[in-house]
């Protein structure tokens, strides 16, 4: 069983939306405002890349980062893993060409069939929707988290207000930094 990764920029309260400056969010872009930057506090993003065999996106990620990220020097692994986009309204006429190989899912079904299958870990970037629903679907098997020392009150969240029972996560690698980050790495007990 392949394993399913979550990786997100959250901040305190547990706000995704806009981290990098996305249009229409009051906080867009809250990841680089005053907030020292420090290349070891990234050191997740590019072992996510290394150690990545495929990723899953949502379709409003797609549809953000499929326009740039192909020809970013930041992002160049993501363009030779096999991308898998989750949707229901996304048609094969509105796939990128330039991003390599991807395919549409149409549920979370179709997302469990896939972590059934032979290869290694599949990450998911930004997602907001699509996080909240694998992770109370039980699809989720570990929380990449760089935590910004920030409340930004209103958002989308990484996680949903769903009724559901409790679930457990154990905390295997953690670091703070003199910026105020956090780097969280959980796996989900089951």
């Amino acid at each position: 069983m392949r394993t399913l990764i979550s990786s997100a920029f959250v901040s305190l309260d547990g706000v995704v939306e806009a981290p990098g400056g996305e249009s229409g969010y009051r906080n867009a872009g809250w990841t680089f405002k005053d907030i020292d930057f420090l290349p070891e506090a990234f050191e997740i993003k590019g072992r996510e890349q290394e150690e990545a065999t495929a990723m899953l996106l949502g379709r409003v990620s797609y549809e953000a980062f499929s326009p740039v990220w192909p020809d970013m020097a930041d992002f160049a692994r993501y363009k030779t893993l096999p991308k898998y986009v989750v949707s229901t309204t996304l048609a094969e006429g509105d796939l990128v060409p330039n991003w390599g190989e991807t395919t549409i899912l149409r549920s979370l079904d179709e997302v469990a069939a896939l972590k059934e299958t032979e290869g290694g870990p599949i990450i998911v970037h930004g997602s907001a929707s699509l996080n909240r629903a694998l992770s109370d679907a039980g699809l989720i098997d570990r929380y990449h988290l760089l935590v910004f020392p920030l409340l930004l009150g209103a958002g989308k969240r990484l996680f949903s207000d769903t009724d559901k029972d409790t679930q457990k996560l154990k905390l295997v690698e953690y670091a703070a930094y003199a910026n105020g980050l956090q780097k969280q790495i959980f796996d989900v007990v089951r």
